[in-house]
């Protein structure tokens, strides 16, 4: 019974922590959808008809490594509602690591693929408009 009141005292609360929102365990498209979920949000009860979306990378990998991308980056914005990341060696071009979620598909449409090549800490830029349903990109740069 004591070991039990223990864990909960001490653990839980660091579990929670773990789990709350911080960006720890989060990579590097799964943060472009959080924050396109965000700005969606405000930009729906605004009263604008376009916005942007300026996303400024990590440019190092979190806690548990390799959620981030360090130097240039290509991202894509499909169709179909995925967003992908290539993270890139700077010098060699070679991908060192990838990134997709499907995420942020709730909350924008996206009518055609945009690949978009970014050097180490450049921002992504995703162009909306407001329809009557979800936001639709128009570009992505």
């Amino acid at each position: 019974m004591m070991v039990r009141s223990i864990l909960r005292v001490c653990c839980l609360p660091a579990v929670m922590l773990l789990l709350s929102g911080c960006d720890i365990l989060t990579d590097g498209a799964t943060r472009i959808a959080y924050q396109i979920e965000a700005e969606v949000g405000t930009f729906k009860r605004s009263g604008k008809d376009t916005h942007t979306i300026a996303h400024l990378p990590e440019r190092k990998g979190g806690v548990f490594g390799g959620n981030g991308c360090a130097e240039a980056y290509t991202v894509q914005f499909d169709k179909v509602g995925a967003i992908i990341i290539w993270c890139k060696d700077s010098k060699s071009g070679l991908v060192t690591g990838s990134h997709s979620t499907s995420y942020a598909a709730r909350f924008i449409d996206t009518p055609q693929t945009w690949v978009i090549d970014k050097r180490a800490g450049e921002s992504t830029y995703i162009e909306l408009r407001k329809t009557a349903d979800k936001p639709m990109v128009t570009n992505v740069r």
